[in-house]
């Protein structure tokens, strides 16, 4: 079958997260980028909320983004070992992109759990069209979205800290993961059928 469905459907499952220590130059320019934040507008959004936003981490910027994180882990008790290695870590993807939520929780229609469902959504399209384009790239998050000196550095006032996007070119195919589920233990009927004892 070689329509341009079955294409695009192959594209999609081929694709694998890449982190950031497999991520070389050149990172996504200014079209590409608008480009994948197209297809994150095009995530399923109830009463189209757009609750999330990307913040793009570049340039000088990459520098301002490493010292938050040294200073984090230098909090944390990781010593300067620590905050050098979070520092590297920062610094390492050609371009990451913060991404913040700004859920609603007094919208009247659409309940908090929708909204958080939209800025998966939003994020996996991001992503796809990353992979589409070209490029690899990883959501990453971890503990440093829970440090507050982190937060405020990314977030307005009513915003969230998910993570981060860290983009650029694979320097080789991700081997994948060892297994992935069956499509029979994701795709169940319901009501569940009667076991047979």
């Amino acid at each position: 079958m070689n329509t341009p469905e079955h294409a695009a459907l192959q594209a999609l499952l081929g694709r694998h997260s890449v982190g950031p220590k497999h991520l070389v130059e050149p990172g996504p320019g200014d079209e590409q980028l608008a480009l994948m934040v197209q297809a994150a507008l095009h995530a399923p959004d109830h009463a189209e909320l757009v609750p999330y936003r990307f913040k793009l981490v570049r340039g000088a910027a990459k520098e301002g983004m490493a010292a938050l994180f040294a200073d984090a882990a230098r909090a944390a008790g990781k010593g300067e070992e620590g905050a050098a290695l979070d520092a590297e870590r920062a610094l390492r993807p050609p371009l990451t992109v913060a991404v913040v939520a700004r859920i609603d929780l007094g919208h009247p229609q659409v309940p908090a759990h929708e909204q958080w469902a939209a800025v998966g959504g939003a994020i996996s399209n991001f992503l796809t069209a990353a992979h589409l384009l070209g490029f690899g790239g990883k959501m990453l998050s971890g503990a440093k979205v829970r440090n507050p000196a982190i937060a405020a550095a990314f977030c307005a006032p009513g915003e969230t800290l998910v993570g981060w996007i860290a983009l650029g070119t694979p320097v080789r195919r991700p081997a994948g993961p060892s297994r992935k589920p069956g499509v029979d233990e994701v795709l169940l009927d319901w009501p569940a059928a009667a076991r047979p004892s």
